[in-house]
Formats: C-alpha cells, sequence, structure tokens
C-alpha cells in the first residue's frame, strides 16, 4: 500500500523527471518522463476537459524526443478509458494489453496495462522513421 510517507520519499528521488503544471498558485497538473517513457501523467479533476492533458503530452514528447529518441511510450491502465481516450485524441496508438510492473513498497506490483506509443516528428523537420 502507498503512504503519504512514501509519497514523499518517491517524490524527492523523481523531482528532476517530472514536469508540474501551476495555475494560480496550486499544482493542476504534472507529467514525468525517463528517457523514452511517459511514466506518468495526472491532471486534476478540475481541470480536466481544458486541454491541460495535452500540453503536459506535448512536453513529455519534447522531452523523449530531446532524450534521443523517435518514439515515445507510455502506460495506462486497462480500465482507465477517459485516459486512453485522451492518449487517442493526442495521436498516441494503442499497442496491445500487457502488464507493468509498477513500483511498489515491496518490489514491482503487476498492474494491467495498455502500451500506448506515439512516433515523434524530428526536430530538424526530417519525416520521422516509422
Amino acid at each position: 500500500m502507498r503512504t503519504p510517507e512514501s509519497f514523499t520519499s518517491r517524490t524527492r528521488e523523481r523531482v528532476e523527471d517530472t514536469t508540474v503544471a501551476v495555475r494560480e498558485g496550486a499544482v493542476v497538473g504534472f507529467v514525468m518522463v525517463v528517457a523514452d517513457e511517459v511514466e506518468q501523467v495526472y491532471v486534476a479533476a478540475a481541470h480536466r476537459g481544458t486541454g491541460l492533458a495535452g500540453a503536459l503530452l506535448a512536453r513529455a514528447e519534447r522531452l523523449v524526443r530531446q532524450h534521443g529518441h523517435e518514439r515515445a511510450w507510455l502506460a495506462v491502465a486497462t480500465g482507465n478509458a477517459r485516459a486512453r481516450r485522451c492518449y487517442a485524441r493526442n495521436g498516441w496508438c494503442d499497442e496491445g494489453a500487457f502488464n507493468y510492473p509498477a513500483a511498489g513498497p515491496d518490489g514491482p506490483v503487476s498492474v494491467p496495462c495498455h502500451r500506448y506509443a506515439k512516433q515523434l516528428p524530428d526536430p530538424r523537420g526530417a519525416q520521422a522513421r516509422p
């Protein structure tokens, strides 16, 4: 089980990987990127449907490209239909079901997910390879 203490500890370790969205002084969303994986995307309920998720995803895509990768990927829980629709609207493709090894307090926990991926444009304007 994740506790407030485990969240605080994990948060400190991940500051460098995280972009935070702030509106009127409050954190309303964030995205975490590690290498080619968009590891976490979060938008506060009151800010869903505002375009914030798309902006965070665009930032994540730029970061993945800056890390030298042509494709980005993320895992989304199979039952999270709202997020899956959001990713599809933003050009991400469902590559199928798999079990994601999410970090847990006692080691990885297998979570049924779908892998979404997106081919990223070449920042120099050349066509990215499929």
